[in-house]
């Protein structure tokens, strides 16, 4: 879910470097939590430069958002198998995000929808909506296929599952115990017809290995 890798072949330019600051700002401290001040000082260049490449903080906003959302559709586009194989994929997506201690960047922008400008908010529908799309696809595949059992519709399932995992993100988070979310993840999978494979590891199993490697 980050949008901020970039290709190999690419050099990052000073927006695509501000964009990535802006990110993990956001996914840490929120929207309102920084400022030009911040990214200028993080890129050592002056206010007046990044005001050539974003005219205010507000087209800033809409830039991460559009670029973030773009990430995340192309993240899901690369998801195949079948429903419940699908799911928990969509579900690791959040994990990828959490074990940085990170938030998903549009669950922690919805907390300031009020705040926020309009060309803003209505990117954070639309990501939200592109959710809602590829999730009701794969529930209501799922249970045609009889692989998947829920109450209600396909959509209202999706929109359930959404605003679950966002919930657990933010409670992990300030326990700092990623496995919160796990659990309650895996309970909302329960709740459409999902069981946990066998000897699945957890995030922070995951992370740990990941670590390993790294080393």
């Amino acid at each position: 879910m980050s949008a901020a890798t970039q290709s190999a072949s690419r050099i990052p330019s000073t927006a695509d470097k501000a964009l990535d600051i802006a990110e993990q700002l956001a996914q840490t401290r929120g929207f309102n939590g920084f400022s030009y001040a911040d990214i200028a000082a993080e890129l050592h260049i002056t206010k007046a430069s990044l005001h050539y490449h974003f005219a205010s903080k507000a087209a800033l906003g809409r830039a991460l958002i559009t670029r973030y959302t773009a990430a995340f559709q192309q993240a899901l586009s690369t998801i195949q198998g079948h429903a419940a194989q699908r799911l928990r994929r969509y579900v690791q997506l959040y994990e990828s995000v959490l074990v940085r201690d990170r938030m998903c960047l549009c669950g922690m922008l919805a907390a300031e929808y009020s705040t926020l400008p309009a060309p803003m908010q209505t990117e954070l529908r639309r990501f939200f909506d592109l959710n809602d799309t590829w999730l009701a696809s794969a529930l209501d595949e799922g249970r045609t296929a009889g692989e998947l059992n829920f109450e209600g519709s396909g959509v209202e399932a999706a929109r359930t599952l959404t605003a679950g995992l966002e919930g657990a993100m933010l409670l992990a988070r300030s326990y700092e115990e990623p496995d919160r979310f796990a659990v309650a993840a895996q309970r909302l999978l329960t709740q459409v017809g999902v069981s946990r494979p066998s000897g699945e590891a957890t995030p922070t199993r995951r992370a740990a290995a990941a670590g390993k490697r790294r080393s």
